[in-house]
């Protein structure tokens, strides 16, 4: 049976107290239900060894956003999947919209990443998804298909098995615009079923898919009632714990 997964994307948001103290709130308000899914806060680089220190990660993962395409070297501001794992963190973030966009990440340089989060026992949180204009001329099943095929499909099964993906309509992500349930479904779907196409249906079945695009309390149920939801990448909504555990609180 996949996973249920709820995970925070704080973006660049927070200084370090402020991101503890949110840390904080969310392990605690975690202390109070019994969630019916997994939860995980990614968070910036700065905040990961502080967080671990105030977080049950029995009840609480803990990811960063990005990690770099090399393991060391001479990088100046680049942050490893080494370093990442060494913090405590066991999730990452890879190939998220606005890395693809403003930092020009290419399918290879995403390969190269995940490669090296697995190697260093992290699980990418692999994100997909299309701008607006390939939603309106009909290309969109196209261009995810490719970003899966390009960046992943040189995993082996077992590798492959170890990601959870995240789809991203790029026009839905912070403009209050969100995909209906039924568009959500029919690209989770689409996507599952590109994945049993490669890697058979026992890998495509048990792989979790969230979806991120402006997943709030108020639309979290719809979307998470889709048999092919599998949770949800939150970005704004998780910068409030109360608003954060409404989505957890979903399933």
């Amino acid at each position: 049976m996949r996973k249920k997964i709820v995970a925070g994307n704080w973006k660049m948001n927070t200084t370090l107290q402020e991101g503890v103290g949110l840390a904080k709130d969310v392990n605690e308000a975690l202390k109070k239900v019994q969630p019916k899914c997994d939860v995980v806060i990614c968070v910036p680089f700065t905040h990961l060894a502080p967080v671990n220190d105030v977080i049950d990660q029995s009840k609480l993962g803990l990811g960063a956003e990005n990690c770099a395409d090399h393991d060391k070297g001479a990088y100046t501001g680049e942050v490893s999947a080494p370093m990442v794992a060494s913090t405590g963190a066991t999730y990452v973030i890879l190939g998220h919209s606005e890395r693809r966009q403003y930092y020009g990440e290419t399918s290879d340089t995403l390969k190269t990443k995940v490669n090296l989060a697995l190697q260093n026992n992290l699980t990418p949180i692999f994100c997909i998804g299309e701008v607006l204009e390939q939603r309106e001329n009909g290309t969109y099943l196209d261009v995810v298909k490719s970003q899966i095929e390009e960046a992943l499909f040189g995993l082996s099964a077992d590798d492959f098995s170890k990601l959870i993906l995240a789809y991203e309509p790029v026009w839905a992500i912070g403009t209050g615009k969100t995909a209906t349930d039924d568009q959500a479904q029919e690209m989770h779907a689409f996507i599952r079923d590109v994945i049993e196409k490669q890697y058979g249906k026992k890998v495509s079945e048990n792989i979790s898919i969230l979806y991120g695009g402006s997943c709030k309390p108020s639309n979290a149920a719809g979307l998470f009632a889709k048999p092919d939801v599998d949770g949800g990448l939150i970005g704004g909504a998780s910068l409030d714990a109360e608003s954060f555990m409404g989505i957890v609180n979903a399933f």
